[in-house]
């Protein structure tokens, strides 16, 4: 079973111990991330349908709907999804074992009862077999601990992330979990187009891959895939010669199927300084994006510390 670590560390668990929880899950957050895709404005690689990591669980943060907003937040710490609108109506459903057809059906009409017309595409994407939502009688499963678990692992990752992004004052996303392949993410840009992207992701279109990748970028972030506890992963698009052959931490490797540099979790959970551990990961990553296509990394790179001087004064 997993195990609660105390708040601030990082969290041990195992992929074995919640893959029915994981794969539920999955199709919970691929639901509510289309809904914030109905009403958001598009945005450039799609930044508008991700989530965010928040001080309770994951959230779609304010989105616009008539002239008001409304929000919804899965909540690990009380494990419930909660709905909000800036009328200030608020609806709470229990997250508790139950079939993704019931959870779509339940938010559906709970948004419908608040006076939020919704309606999305109701079958999952980057995934095969993709049940369409209402028929997903499959995925029931909702392990409480370990989606506490899992969550507390994504504030690690997005701490380490943020602190990576204020490194680069370039193009870049921000940290945000992207439903498709339920993972963490942020983004580099080097300014300069890509090729288009040959798409290939199971049941998505190729034009949303297109959008995506519009940009020459090197991406990295944390999923729950590629180590017994996950991984933290960084891949380049192009990927540029010698991206492969580059020097990274002890532990990390190229992986030749999926096309990326893993970094299992479980290595940098148990490291003397998890931090350092997974920023250098980062760091070495980028470089071997960044060096080896010949980034402008004098005008894209910058201290986050460069005002510090002032504060002193």
């Amino acid at each position: 079973m997993p195990e609660r670590g105390e708040d601030g560390n990082w969290p041990r668990l195992r992929l074995a111990d919640w893959t029915d929880t994981r794969e539920t899950l999955h199709m919970w957050t691929q639901i509510v991330g289309k809904i914030r895709m109905a009403h958001a404005p598009l945005l450039n690689h799609w930044w508008q349908v991700t989530l965010y990591v928040s001080p309770r669980g994951l959230t779609t943060s304010s989105v616009p709907y008539g002239n008001g907003a409304f929000d919804i937040e899965f909540d690990f710490v009380d494990h419930a999804l909660r709905i909000r609108r800036s009328t200030g109506e608020t609806r709470a459903l229990a997250l508790t074992a139950k079939p993704v057809a019931d959870f779509y059906t339940n938010v559906m009409n709970t948004l419908n009862d608040m006076g939020i017309q919704t309606q999305i595409s109701a079958t999952p994407n980057e995934v095969d077999p993709a049940i369409p939502f209402a028929e997903d009688n499959q995925n029931a499963s909702y392990d409480p601990d370990a989606a506490h678990l899992f969550w507390r692992q994504l504030i690690q990752a997005d701490r380490v992330l943020s602190a990576f992004r204020a490194h680069f004052t370039g193009k870049v996303s921000p940290v945000h979990f992207f439903w498709g392949a339920m993972d963490m993410a942020c983004t580099r840009f080097s300014g300069r187009e890509a090729p288009v992207h040959p798409g290939g992701a199971p049941n998505c279109p190729d034009w949303v891959m297109t959008e995506g990748y519009s940009g020459e970028l090197s991406s990295a972030g944390f999923w729950p895939g590629g180590g017994e506890e996950g991984a933290f992963y960084s891949y380049a698009y192009p990927e540029p010669k010698g991206f492969a052959d580059h020097q990274v931490p002890q532990g990390a490797h190229y992986d030749k199927t999926l096309g990326e540099y893993v970094f299992p979790y479980e290595a940098v959970a148990a490291s003397k300084n998890p931090d350092a551990t997974a920023a250098a990961f980062l760091q070495a990553t980028y470089e071997a994006a960044a060096e080896n296509a010949n980034w402008d990394r004098q005008s894209l790179e910058q201290s986050p510390t460069r005002l510090n001087h002032h504060k002193a004064g």
